[in-house]
């Protein structure tokens, strides 16, 4: 038979309703009777029931939506997620959108009404879309934004600083003696290219190198974009001493380009990535880089979601900087 919250009341020695307390981690819970129930919950292996617990109107659920090509970052991204749901009995929906969809709020309402959950951790692009967030909160929808910032705007936001890591890759080019530093960029749907840009623009301005036009590239955060933004820049007249690129995959595009040029990275050209992907450990030379935790960023704002949902802790924002790793890819100008 299966074992009901009043079987763990009875164990336990308290009424229904503490057991359900505890259970959605609510404040003003006697710790002895916490522990008690705890002890119940263990002793017959109790599993609250999803429906029930939507019946009553306690979380069950939350949601995972987005729009990025990245597939190392949803990855870990829904691992971070997906680690803090086990923990807290909570049931995790992921379902992959189009941001440039007309018709994306609605989607997203329509979603969150017809699976009842209680909130949704968002990344970019949608957790940049002011449209997308004002039709959220006139719904009454919770949220956390991961976003790229320097600093939170609210307490329903995670921010990575991508700036000052971008800044700090630029940096360490420059102190290894070059000046001639190319830049493909990433989507500019997402605030994290724009971010990564401007660190490197700042850096570049601070230690007076005037930025060369013909070495800032377009691009998307894709494998081509790196391969076809390297052979414009190495079959130019004027070539750069080294390539910034807005993330590893695109990284990995100009090494692959590099190789087929016959161009010996890191000494004839030095290459640097961002957010330390598995392209970054597997390529050869292995990429500098600036290493992202993805996956505690997303257990962090999950965390947050759900003290917001429960309103059991105030919720606190946090700020990440992604560290310099510095590998093979890149070394001092010859």
């Amino acid at each position: 038979m299966r074992v009901t919250m009043m079987d763990v009341a009875q164990l336990a020695e308290v009424s229904s309703k503490t057991v359900s307390r505890v259970i959605n981690k609510e404040q003003y819970v006697c710790p002895f009777k916490k522990e008690r129930v705890w002890q119940a919950i263990k002793e017959l292996n109790y599993h609250p029931s999803v429906t029930a617990r939507q019946l009553c109107g306690a979380p069950s659920s939350i949601g995972f939506v987005y729009d990025n090509p990245n597939s190392h970052y949803i990855i870990e991204c829904q691992k971070g997620i997906l680690e803090i749901c086990l923990q807290e009995g909570l049931e995790l929906f992921i379902r992959p959108c189009q941001a440039s969809s007309t018709t994306i709020c609605e989607d997203i309402i329509a979603m969150v009404r017809r699976s009842q959950m209680a909130g949704l951790v968002l990344t970019p692009p949608l957790s940049e879309m002011p449209t997308l967030l004002t039709r959220l909160d006139e719904e009454n929808i919770c949220y956390i934004k991961i976003i790229s910032g320097k600093a939170c705007d609210d307490d329903r936001t995670i921010c990575i600083n991508d700036f000052k890591a971008a800044a700090d890759l630029t940096q360490y080019l420059i102190d290894l003696g070059h000046k001639d530093i190319a830049f493909i960029q990433g989507d500019k749907a997402h605030g994290s290219a724009f971010q990564r840009f401007s660190g490197y623009l700042a850096k570049l301005n601070k230690n007076k190198i005037c930025p060369n036009e013909d070495f800032i590239l377009d691009g998307i955060f894709s494998f081509e974009s790196g391969v076809e933004g390297a052979f414009q820049l190495l079959t130019g007249d004027n070539k750069p001493t080294a390539i910034f690129a807005c993330n590893d995959e695109i990284a990995a595009g100009c090494l692959f380009t590099a190789g087929f040029m016959g161009i010996s990275v890191p000494e004839q050209l030095s290459i640097v990535g961002f957010e330390d992907s598995p392209f970054s450990r597997q390529t050869l030379p292995g990429l500098t880089t600036a290493k992202q935790s993805t996956e505690l960023v997303a257990k962090t704002a999950t965390q947050l979601l759900i003290s917001l949902i429960r309103k059991n802790t105030k919720p606190q924002s946090k700020v990440f900087t992604p560290e310099l790793v510095v590998r093979d890819s890149a070394c001092p100008v010859n």
